[in-house]
This record gives structure tokens, C-alpha cells and sequence, in this order.
């Protein structure tokens, strides 16, 4: 056995952490290999055994033969005459296995070439396994590693002994990453296929953030603050909902830290997506104000049975409630598991068009008006006779959409009513 065989028992022992005992029978493994394609008929021997002494450096290979008699003599490969092996240990009897050392005289490099492509395969595998028993019951922790390599849109990180592989689809839109950049992300999965275990990272999954918060925030490490939910848009924004055990403990408070220590940590690690920690409610109408601050709900009806939630608010905190492109609303909706719907309150909409109505119809009668061309006088700017009286006839007809003549005597009924 060459210095390189013995070198890489070492490597393979120490920086893959694979067991020494194991590195070995897989060297012993492929030297058997290699003797069946050296050796013409070796093939056909049933029993092989390598022996590697890893200090001298040296290997046997060893076949195991079965003592039958004379007369029973018929396979050369697998069988040994009982005179034969009476001589090589004497009280030998028909029915002893024996072993025969086979170790060819050039038995040399060859051999150990062919051994070490062998030996390569099975410690490849080997180190799957070992990737698949040590990170199977690793799926929903976060680790740590550097980028090492890319295939196509795909993240190959160096976890240590292991790669691990973040799919485009985990990856987090605007991220960009370079070679040799550190990043923490989450396992998840440990998936044992065709190809060998692969571990699978993600930095875009909604419990990537609920495992930054569990241990960031020691009240929920020790159970007194629960995560009731999570719901995230991976770079932009993610919502959290949170609930105490304890009613002297600040579910909230606690997750954002002092001056918002705790909370900016996370945001930093998520490059600065927004976080919106939110405490949780049975009610549903409790929650959804809470999930919709800083927006003021004018009302909120619930629909039990269809798990749908209707909330009306003021124009001006429409966008707020609805956010950017919807996103407000639709991580409220999926937060609680209900339908969420926002719309404009028109209650004060449909007030004012009512007192204008009113105004109009009154001023129309005075001034022998249908209902239509009225509000459409009012709308003008024409609320009362006075105010009527001042906008000039041509711009009545337009606004009205009749002939100048009409409008002159909108305009002297308008004097009169008004005593100019």
C-alpha cells in the first residue's frame, strides 16, 4: 500500500469524520475488488478477505478454501484436497475451512489504483450516509456556512463536512450573494433521494424568522412567550403574532427588546425587511385592529361561518390598511387563516352627497329646476342663489349643458330669489 492510500485514510478520518474502522473496510473492499480484475479466475473464488496493516503499510489478500477429500476434489478456486492441507496443518479433517494467502507477487501500483477509485465510490457513500444520520433530525434549525459555489441560479454552501444546497426558489428576492460570503440560513429538509442526501437551506421560509426570534428572545426560548403565527413575503415584509403566558410579561415588548434591540437584530439579518410584531387575539376583531396599525378601523363586521372579516376605513387610511400592493392585508389574511377584506368607508360620502341632494332639490324648486340640472348647479359651484348670481351665464350653460338663453334666466330668477 502507497503513502497516498495511507493519506487519505487520514483525511477522509479526520476532515470528513468518517470512522476510521469504516475508511479501512472500505480500503479492504477495494482491494478485493481490484484482485478479482487482476487476477485471471479469482472471479470464481467464493471467499476473499483483504488484510490491511495500515502502520506497515502492506496488504494480504486471503481466500478462504473448503477441506474435502481427495476423491471430492473438483473446484480449484474454492476447495482444497485433504492431503494438501494436512500437510500445510496437520489434523486437518474433510469439512475445515482454510484460509490461503493468494497475494499475487505484483500485487503493486495497479492494483492500487484501481483500489483507490473503488475505495473513493464507497467513502462517497459513506459520507452521504453520515450527511443523512447526522442533519435528518436537523430539519427547522438554522446553521451556519459560507458560499462556495454556484450552478445556475442554486447556492452550494460549505456547512463544514457538509455542502448543503439553496434552491433559487428559497432564495430571497433581492439577496445577492458572493463567494466566500458567511450566511445563516434554514434547513428545510434532509432529503435521502436517487442521487444521495442533499440538505436543503432556505432563507425565504416564514420559519426562518420564527427561529432568529426563538433565539433572540429568551421569553420565548423559555416557553413564557409563544409564536402563534408567522406570515411572510420574503424581502419585504413579515408579520408575527405573539401572545404571553405570563400577564406581567409584554408579548410584544419583549420580542422588540430594549430601544429595539432585539427586533433590530433580526431585521439586520433579513437585510432590513420590514417586521411587523403583532400581538395575538382569540377575537377576531381585536386582531385584525392590531394587525392593521397604524390604520384607524371605522367598523368590522365578522363572518363566522365563512371565516371572512370585513373592515371599512377612513380614504385616508385606506392605503395604510391595504399597503403596498395589497401586502398589508393579504400577510393579515394569511396570519389569522380568514379572508380579510378592506374597503372605503362611504358613510360620510354618501352624508355629504345627501345634504347636497337636499340643498339642491330646494334650490331647484326655487329656481324651477329638474333634480338633475340642480346637483349639477350645486356640483358648479351654484349651492345658493348669492352664490349663483356671481358665476357668468356662459358658464352656466356649459356647466349645465344648456343654451345661453336658459342660463339667463337661471340668472334673473336667481336675482330675485336673492333680492339683487
Amino acid at each position: 500500500m502507497t503513502n497516498d492510500i495511507v493519506a487519505l485514510i487520514d483525511y477522509y478520518e479526520k476532515e470528513k469524520g468518517i470512522d476510521r474502522d469504516k475508511v479501512v473496510a472500505a480500503l479492504e473492499y477495494a482491494f478485493i475488488s481490484a484482485y478479482r480484475k487482476m487476477v485471471p479466475g479469482a472471479e470464481a473464488i467464493e471467499t476473499l478477505r483483504a488484510d490491511v496493516n495500515t502502520r506497515k503499510g502492506e496488504t494480504r489478500i486471503w481466500a478462504s478454501l473448503a477441506v474435502v477429500t481427495d476423491e471430492e476434489y473438483s473446484d480449484k478456486f474454492n476447495q482444497v484436497p485433504l492431503k494438501l492441507a494436512e500437510k500445510k496443518k496437520p489434523g486437518s479433517q474433510a469439512g475445515d475451512l482454510m484460509e490461503f494467502d493468494v497475494t499475487p507477487k505484483d500485487f503493486g501500483r495497479i492494483a492500487v489504483q484501481t483500489a483507490k477509485q473503488t475505495m473513493m465510490q464507497r467513502l462517497r457513500q459513506a459520507e452521504k450516509e453520515m450527511i443523512y444520520e447526522e442533519f435528518k433530525d436537523r430539519a427547522g434549525d438554522i446553521v451556519s456556512g459560507t458560499v462556495r459555489r454556484f450552478e445556475r441560479n442554486d447556492v452550494m454552501i460549505d456547512l463544514g463536512k457538509f455542502e448543503g444546497i439553496m434552491p433559487n426558489r428559497e432564495r430571497v428576492q433581492g439577496e445577492d450573494y458572493n463567494i466566500g460570503d458567511r450566511i445563516r440560513a434554514y434547513v428545510l429538509a434532509v432529503e435521502n433521494e436517487g442521487r444521495g442526501p442533499e440538505i436543503i437551506l432556505s432563507r425565504s421560509h416564514p420559519n426562518f424568522v420564527r427561529r432568529l426570534f426563538e433565539a433572540e428572545v429568551n421569553e420565548i426560548s423559555d416557553r413564557t412567550v409563544e409564536i402563534r403565527g408567522v406570515a411572510r413575503e420574503a424581502g419585504f415584509r413579515t408579520k408575527i403574532a405573539v401572545w404571553s403566558n405570563d400577564t406581567k410579561v409584554d408579548p410584544v415588548g419583549a420580542c422588540v427588546g430594549l430601544r429595539g434591540a432585539r427586533v433590530k437584530n433580526i431585521v439586520r439579518e433579513l437585510n432590513n425587511e420590514k417586521v411587523d410584531i403583532i400581538r395575538w387575539s382569540e377575537d377576531p376583531r381585536e386582531f385584525v385592529k392590531e394587525a392593521l396599525k397604524p390604520a384607524e378601523i371605522r367598523s368590522i363586521s365578522v363572518d363566522e361561518t365563512g371565516k371572512v372579516v370585513h373592515v371599512t376605513v377612513d380614504e385616508a387610511d385606506l392605503s395604510k390598511a391595504i399597503g403596498r400592493k395589497g401586502q398589508n392585508a393579504r400577510l393579515t389574511s394569511r396570519l389569522m387563516g380568514w379572508d380579510v377584506q378592506v374597503r372605503k368607508d362611504e358613510t360620510k360620502e354618501e352624508q355629504l352627497k345627501a345634504k347636497i341632494g337636499g340643498a339642491a332639490h330646494t334650490l331647484g324648486e326655487q329656481l324651477g329646476l329638474t333634480d338633475e340640472l340642480a346637483e349639477k348647479l350645486t356640483f358648479a359651484g351654484g349651492a345658493t342663489a348669492e352664490m349663483v348670481i356671481d358665476m357668468p351665464a356662459d358658464y352656466i350653460a356649459s356647466a349645465l349643458g344648456i343654451s345661453d338663453d336658459e342660463a339667463e334666466t337661471i340668472l334673473e330668477k336667481a336675482r330675485e330669489l336673492a333680492g339683487a
